[in-house]
């Protein structure tokens, strides 16, 4: 078997929906929707190994700790595991005042029962009634016509209506819906609907939710949005209606099908952390909700600590988060590239100048912070890097801020290591390469061991002090114009090693009593070639001598 040449000979596009005077496309996103976690039961029935009491208690205690609202908790007719969990969550009182939790139900009068059974004594619950309504499921699955599936739809909701007042003391919340919606006809999907309420009469103050579910995938979701709408013009007593959205991930815009559909009026969405569900996932609610916050909308749920809810959910799931993962991969925040890193690098910067909070950062839609994250994986470096990834990973890591020259100079030795060992270089590497180029706390030719300046009746600065090479201490002594000069002229006269400054940099590396600063001098060699000197000392000007001495060790090749 092979991919056909003409797949149209065996896959027919989706039809569109005939809605010229559609209004979405002009919709802006401006608040959050009602959210519902189907993790526990969608999500836990995609699972490889299904959650158990242990795990499936923890990741409620997740949902709850994110802000989650409305739970659906499981299916507590599929077996003994669910309906156990679900009753204890209500004998238990683990439930909190302002969550309802919600189950699901084919409609079938046995199952509906039992459902309404593990129930029994919450304070607020939601009874969710489903059955397939869409051409191939009514031929092929069932053999039945449109009227015996409306039937089914309207004998399950006379049961919701019996069993909640057969249940008193509970707040029933009826959600039905027309699995398969996104691929069947609206006009009948509004009218299987439209029977439902008859039998359970929603008003304003206690309307029915009506899930609306792409259940296979099978069109780009403009096609969606369009379904949702039209679904939202169509149905009667609009006001006594929740509209809420379950899509799946067969095409890969879960997601934006999910963003379109609110934007057609969609009240609710429903989806798993992550998106995981059955085949290709469900709605990832955590993306929907973090791209409604980079809009500078509040989505009403926490994801401050986001690596923590990954580690949860990936120990309940059995299932690892890939890398890539909006907003929480661990490479989501991290750019190799030498162009990205500037530019990431120069956002920073300039973020320090700005005088207000608003994000104006390169690559990054989100600032990390906002999800417990930090700022040390936003740049990596490999041999696809620039000079801007090593600048900022040896100013995050050790404080230095290399002027822009000096980039260009370390970086052909931060590639060449990278091209070495053929992997991503850490900050140790990064540091270590440095210090060997530039002579830190390495064997040196030339290495300070004391020194003071003098200003002379001149006004020329006299440097005096104490020059090991080689381990072997000298008495030295140099004039020169200011401090560096006179140490440059002490090196030429006593060791014939000339330099010329091009160029000095200096600034504080830390703050507080015990800060350190760091120097750097531009230098050209006999040769006239460029040489640059590193210097790090708790005294500025200690370590502006100590870079004069990191270049004149880079001219004796030592």
């Amino acid at each position: 078997m092979t991919m056909l040449k003409n797949p149209a000979a065996k896959y027919r596009p989706f039809p569109p929906i005939n809605l010229p005077d559609r209004k979405w496309p002009s919709q802006v996103i401006t608040k959050a929707p009602r959210w519902l976690s189907t993790d526990l039961r969608d999500g836990n029935q995609a699972l490889i190994d299904p959650m158990g009491a242990e795990k499936k208690m923890r990741f409620f205690d997740l949902l709850l700790k994110v802000g989650c609202k409305e739970i659906e908790v499981g299916f507590p007719a599929s077996g003994a595991t669910d309906f156990d969990f679900i009753s204890g969550l209500v004998r238990n009182d683990k439930i909190p005042d302002d969550v309802a939790i919600q189950i699901l139900t084919q409609s079938r009068r046995d199952l509906i029962e039992t459902s309404f059974a593990s129930l029994e004594g919450a304070k607020t619950a939601i009874v969710h009634l489903y059955n397939a309504v869409s051409p191939v499921w009514r031929k092929v699955v069932f053999g039945m016509t449109k009227d015996e599936i409306k039937q089914i739809a309207i004998e399950g909701a006379k049961v919701l209506r019996d069993q909640a007042a057969k249940y008193h003391g509970t707040d029933w919340v009826f959600e039905y819906s027309p699995e398969t919606f996104s691929t069947a006809e609206v006009e009948y999907s509004v009218e299987v609907c439209a029977a439902v309420m008859d039998v359970l009469q929603p008003t304003p103050e206690k309307p029915i939710i009506f899930n609306l579910p792409a259940t296979v995938e099978c069109a780009t979701p403009n096609v969606y949005a369009d379904q949702v709408e039209l679904f939202g013009r169509l149905i009667p007593n609009r006001d006594s209606v929740v509209i809420s959205l379950h899509t799946h991930n067969d095409r890969g815009t879960g997601i934006a099908a999910a963003e379109l559909g609110l934007m057609a009026g969609g009240d609710r969405v429903e989806g798993c952390l992550f998106g995981n569900g059955e085949r290709t996932g469900n709605c990832d609610i955590v993306t929907v909700a973090l791209n409604m916050y980079t809009q500078g909308v509040d989505p009403g749920l926490d994801f401050s600590d986001i690596d923590a809810i990954a580690k949860t959910v990936e120990y309940c799931n059995q299932l690892p988060i890939h890398p890539r993962h909006p907003y929480v991969g661990e490479l989501v925040y991290t750019s190799f590239s030498g162009s990205h890193q500037d530019a990431i690098k120069k956002g920073f910067a300039a973020r320090e100048q700005q005088n207000d909070e608003t994000w104006e950062m390169p690559y990054l839609p989100i600032d990390p912070a906002d999800l417990g994250r930090d700022y040390e994986a936003v740049i990596r470096v490999n041999s696809q890097s620039g000079k801007g990834g090593f600048a900022w990973v040896l100013e995050q890591d050790q404080g230095l801020k290399l002027p822009k020259k000096m980039q260009a100079h370390f970086s052909k030795h931060v590639q060449e290591l990278a091209d070495e060992v053929g992997r991503e270089l850490f900050a140790d590497d990064i540091w270590a390469v440095f210090q060997k180029t530039y002579h830190l706390n390495t064997p040196q030719h030339f290495q300070l061991m004391d020194y003071e300046e003098t200003k002379a009746a001149d006004g020329t600065r006299l440097f005096a002090g104490k020059i090991a090479v080689d381990d072997q201490e000298q008495s030295v002594s140099g004039r020169g114009n200011g401090l560096i000069s006179s140490v440059v002229s002490t090196i030429g006269e006593t060791f014939g090693v000339k330099l010329e400054v091009k160029d000095y940099a200096e600034h504080a590396m830390t703050a507080g009593s015990d800060a350190r600063a760091a120097a750097y001098v531009e230098c050209t060699g006999p040769d006239g070639k460029t040489v640059w000197g590193v210097g790090i000392d708790e005294d500025i000007a200690t370590a502006s001598v100590r870079a004069v001495l990191s270049a004149a060790n880079a001219v004796a090749g030592r």
